[in-house]
């Protein structure tokens, strides 16, 4: 947007500039495909590059691989079963959960074949270690219905409350005939279970767990093939879970949690981090989200592009050489966004603490030559470098959107009028005259009420602020 500003300055209408920044957008979306290399998503050798070069500079670097083999391993999980590409990677972070515990070792982290809970069984006699479990989920209460509204219940005789709960207990019963019919091994709901259908179900030799949140509930369906039911009476056989190979729980510090692993073919995971302090996991679990987020754009558009600033400026350079084959004033605001995009490198440089003015000429004439698209700024020796040479790398997708939205937000600022009149307006007011009746002063007097005109043009910028 600070690049439009000479263009407004110089009365030069918002659709032009608008419509030669599509056209520059267009064109930078060309020279990136041009300067981008393809990986295969297959070979874990190349998948890992890219990782390591997003958290190369990271709190998690100084663990070698960790993180990067961590993120591998889940992707590959969630990415297991499925065929389309598009599903897959809006769904990486939903079906990976990253479970934090701390105590232990960093060598104790691990992607599980399976999911891990933070919930304990409903009752201790209950089974706690159960080899192919047969699984059931549901998304309902098992216990007695309440009313929506307040209601009271008028006993005329004696036998009338053992009748009423009888009737409760009949209720109850019957649900979990529905459910025991089928032989599960583990009944977990969404919502409560009562007392009384807790000891139904240890009597049909079931474990329950209750209140589980729902999207635990959705990767325990991924992990063990069951499909959550809205109503016991509705439970098929095809429902019910058998691809789980083990359910146990365990105790971790003071709370327990229970595993669902040795998944037949699991398309859901659980990431368990193990540390010394909760700062270092925290740290590390944002680590390890950045890292999911490169391996989902990595399957949307398995292609990289140097970064260091060598795009931004390899963009700037072509964008120099296309503007001549603009005729009229189009070519100016065309040419401004290469001018605009080497904001980066220029920040990088700053950041770096070596002569920005120096680097970023030297950069230029460089992207100036054929065959230098890949040098850039290697931030952690000062100096310019080959990308390919100091293995710096981003996702083309992130550099496609990153684009797309710098030149759409432009574009709408740019298109909304009270910005372009707030502008002409206050050059209006510092070209009138400051004479005459001056305003709402005495005549001879500048300004209001015989302000100065330094003070006037100061109160006219206060004002349009």
């Amino acid at each position: 947007m600070i690049a439009a500003k000479p263009f407004m300055e110089m009365n030069i209408h918002p659709t032009v500039v608008v419509s030669a920044y599509y056209k520059a957008m267009e064109f930078a979306k060309k020279v990136i495909q041009d300067c981008s290399k393809e990986i295969d998503v297959k070979n874990d050798d190349q998948v890992l590059m890219a990782l390591q070069s997003c958290i190369g500079t990271k709190f998690a670097s100084r663990w070698g691989k960790l993180i990067s083999n961590l993120t591998i391993k889940a992707t590959k999980t969630i990415l297991r079963a499925e065929n389309n590409k598009t599903k897959l990677n809006l769904e990486i972070k939903r079906y990976a959960r990253v479970e934090k515990i701390p105590g232990g070792t960093l060598e104790d982290c691990d992607v599980l074949d399976g999911v891990m809970v933070n919930k304990d069984i409903t009752h201790p006699k209950m089974r706690r270690y159960i080899k192919n479990p047969r699984i059931i989920l549901l998304d309902c209460p098992m216990e007695y219905k309440k009313g929506e509204s307040q209601t009271n219940m008028e006993l005329k005789t004696e036998n009338a409350m053992c009748d009423a709960l009888e009737q409760e207990m009949t209720e109850i019963a019957l649900m979990c005939n529905d459910i025991l019919k089928w032989k599960p091994d583990i009944v977990i709901t969404e919502k409560g279970i009562s007392d009384l259908a807790q000891h139904f179900l240890l009597k049909g030799n079931v474990s329950c767990i209750r209140r589980i949140r729902k999207t635990d509930n959705v990767r325990i369906a991924r992990v063990s093939g069951a499909k959550i039911v809205n109503r016991p009476e509705e439970i098929q056989e095809s429902d019910v879970g058998t691809e789980c190979g083990l359910f146990d729980i365990r105790k971790i510090g003071d709370e327990y949690f229970s595993y669902f692993i040795e998944c037949k073919n699991p398309s859901a995971c659980s990431i368990l981090l193990r540390g010394a302090s909760k700062d270092v996991l925290n740290e590390m679990e944002r680590n390890l989200h950045d890292c999911l987020g490169v391996s989902k754009n990595l399957y949307v558009d398995p292609r990289l592009v140097p970064g260091g600033g060598a795009i931004e400026m390899e963009i700037s350079s072509r964008i120099n050489e296309e503007a001549s084959k603009y005729e009229g004033i189009e070519q100016l605001p065309f040419r401004a966004v290469g001018y605009a995009l080497e904001v980066i490198p220029k920040t990088l440089a700053t950041n770096c603490g070596i002569d920005v003015v120096r680097t970023i000429t030297e950069l230029r004439a460089k992207h100036a030559e054929k065959g230098n698209s890949t040098v850039g700024i290697d931030g952690n020796n000062k100096k310019i470098a080959d990308m390919n040479d100091v293995n710096v790398w981003e996702p083309v997708a992130v550099k496609n959107q990153v684009l797309k939205t710098a030149i759409e937000a432009s574009a709408l600022l740019l298109r909304i009028d009270d910005v372009v009149s707030g502008v002409k307006r206050k050059q209006e007011e510092k070209q009138a005259p400051q004479g005459g009746m001056g305003g709402m002063g005495m005549p001879g007097m500048g300004g209001m009420g015989g302000m100065p005109p330094e003070a006037m043009e100061t109160f006219g910028d206060a004002r349009d602020g």
